[in-house]
């Protein structure tokens, strides 16, 4: 429709200055065709459009006898004035498109390098994640997520950095690093933990964290939390039921370590199968209607049950982002981890 709106324009003014003769002074509004071209169209067109305009302004000028005064010349002059600054405003447009593209595709690569997919499956479990920006032009942030299967069971992480920008994305970027290593070498939660604060601790500065809630499942049909001052995880049982396991005392945020502390306690919870674990970010609970109500996470847990973990979690994230009437005030990573079989081993049994 807008690639049309010069056509019109001039249409519309030519007609206009044909009814209303040479006395209303209609006829420099010609330049408008390639006025509105350069805003829409490129630099081509933008010419051809200027062109076109030219001759109409020549043509109405000689009907109402405007060049045996300067008016028509004058006419001529506008056109051709508007459509130079067209055809400029159209070259600088499509330089930044291009630069902005190029922007886009450099994040992207960086998006597939820093939050890499996670495996689709890890032991016995499902794994599906979710990635909402609160910029529409954003691929890369702070939250962060991993699913590493160790010769010590399945480890997830789930985390959020404070601040945003290109500082936000490098400590995710050291956090994820680390936790791949530790996952694979530390046997249990507490030595991750402890290799995570001392690769943040050495990266962070002043009173900046980073929150994040550890998962590992072992040998039992259960789970083991370190949660680092993270929003708790949904566990949806196979009977619709809803937890949110909470330790006793929350460890405190990466990074905050440093300032003393007691060492963080793993906690335990039973996971069987037919059981679903959601860990996420805040931008998920944070999120508000556009009366201010916050996303009522538990009440939308049905939507997790649908049979696929794909369509389960793209269902949710649908719900989260139609709730929110618009953009997210802020990231919300998912991650989703679901039994892909009836109890196919031991959760800590990998395959």
């Amino acid at each position: 429709m807008l690639s049309w709106l010069p056509v019109v324009a001039m249409a519309v003014v030519a007609v206009a200055d044909v009814v209303a003769g040479p006395g209303v002074g209609f006829l420099p509004l010609v330049s408008l065709g390639p006025a509105f071209a350069g805003l829409v169209g490129g630099w081509r067109r933008t010419a051809l459009m200027g062109a076109a305009a030219l001759l109409l302004c020549v043509g109405l000028g000689a009907y109402d006898g405007l060049f045996e005064e300067r008016r028509g010349f004058t006419a001529m002059a506008s056109v051709v004035g508007v459509t130079g600054a067209g055809i400029a405003a159209a070259v600088m447009r499509s330089r930044k498109e291009a630069e902005l593209a190029s922007v886009k595709s450099i994040a992207e690569v960086a998006q597939r390098v820093l939050l890499r997919p996670v495996p689709r499956t890890a032991g016995p479990f499902r794994a599906v994640v979710s990635y909402t920006s609160a910029v529409a032009e954003a691929r890369i942030g702070g939250d962060l997520y991993e699913v590493v299967a160790s010769p010590y069971g399945v480890r997830v992480i789930v985390g959020d950095v404070q601040g945003k920008g290109l500082a936000a994305v490098e400590t995710a970027a050291v956090v994820l690093g680390a936790f791949r290593e530790a996952a694979y070498d530390e046997p249990d939660l507490p030595g991750v933990s402890e290799r995570l604060e001392r690769s943040v601790a050495r990266e962070l500065e002043g009173e900046k964290f980073v929150t994040a809630v550890l998962a590992e499942f072992g040998p039992g049909y259960e789970v083991v939390f370190l949660n680092h001052g993270h929003p708790a995880p949904m566990i949806v049982h196979g009977d619709g039921g809803v937890t949110f396991p909470e330790p006793d005392a929350f460890a405190l945020p990466l990074g905050l370590g440093r300032h003393g502390g007691e060492r963080p306690e793993p906690f335990r919870v039973d996971f069987v199968p037919g059981d679903q674990l959601l860990l996420y970010t805040d931008g998920v609970t944070e999120a508000r209607d556009p009366g201010g109500a916050f996303y009522p996470l538990a009440d939308r847990a049905a939507l997790l049950m649908a049979p696929g973990a794909d369509r389960a979690l793209e269902a949710l994230r649908e719900d989260l982002v139609e709730y929110a009437a618009g953009p997210l005030h802020d990231d919300a990573a998912m991650l989703l981890l679901r039994y892909h079989g009836p109890a196919e081993g031991k959760p800590g049994a990998l395959g």
